[in-house]
């Protein structure tokens, strides 16, 4: 039995079928459609100096970032065969990449090893949100920041009460991605303060899958 101070152990789990064939294949298709990549331009040419994609898998974010205000670029990602396309992404990009599986709950990273966290449609689907946070501020150097663009809850109720409807369903088609998750609220909740932040619908998206938030928040 756990001790009351124990901490809960994260770990990689086995993928089916599912998770391993078809969510690789979603993500590619409908995480760089144009509205998406909207999102994403509004954040990740910002990120600058030693860098951590957390949900690196497809390298969609790869044909934003400026290369020469790159030190170096490290990506984390589950998904061996989204792993392959961000190896694939990097190099054509010309970056120094280190591209390895993993999650976001324990990152395998050294304190204080970046200057900037860039995570895009990715809190949504992770187990424990609140503990990816932490580890987002570990990995962190004083003064860095993390870049982030999700989807998730809508502030309107009558949609909101669609996506409790639809996401039961939904996670278990789009691994584990959840649409009620507040992304704004959780960085705060974690005690990052934002600036540059913003949220909208999605155009030409349904409702319950096309609220967004980004911005940049620091410590």
């Amino acid at each position: 039995m756990s001790s009351p101070n124990s901490q809960p152990i994260y770990e990689m789990k086995p993928q089916g079928w599912w998770e391993r064939v078809m969510v690789p294949k979603l993500i590619c298709t409908c995480c760089g459609q144009p509205e998406i990549m909207a999102v994403r331009s509004q954040v990740v040419p910002l990120a600058d100096g030693d860098v951590l994609e957390l949900g690196c898998g497809g390298g969609i974010n790869l044909q934003l970032v400026e290369p020469a205000q790159i030190r170096s670029y490290s990506g984390l990602d589950p998904s061996p065969r989204l792993l392959d396309a961000s190896r694939e992404a990097a190099q054509a990009k010309g970056l120094q990449a280190d591209i390895r599986a993993g999650i976001g709950e324990a990152m395998p990273y050294a304190d204080a090893s970046f200057d900037t966290v860039l995570v895009t449609f990715t809190l949504c689907s992770v187990e424990n949100a609140a503990q990816t946070l932490s580890e987002m501020r570990r990995v962190l150097r004083p003064g860095g920041k993390v870049l982030f663009a999700e989807h998730g809850r809508s502030p309107d109720a009558g949609v909101a009460k669609w996506q409790r409807r639809i996401e039961p369903i939904w996670k278990k088609i789009g691994g584990n991605c959840h649409l009620t998750r507040a992304a704004q609220t959780a960085y705060q909740a974690a005690g990052f303060t934002l600036a540059n932040a913003g949220s909208r619908y999605m155009d030409k998206t349904p409702r319950p899958f096309g609220w967004v938030e980004w911005g940049e928040a620091r410590v």
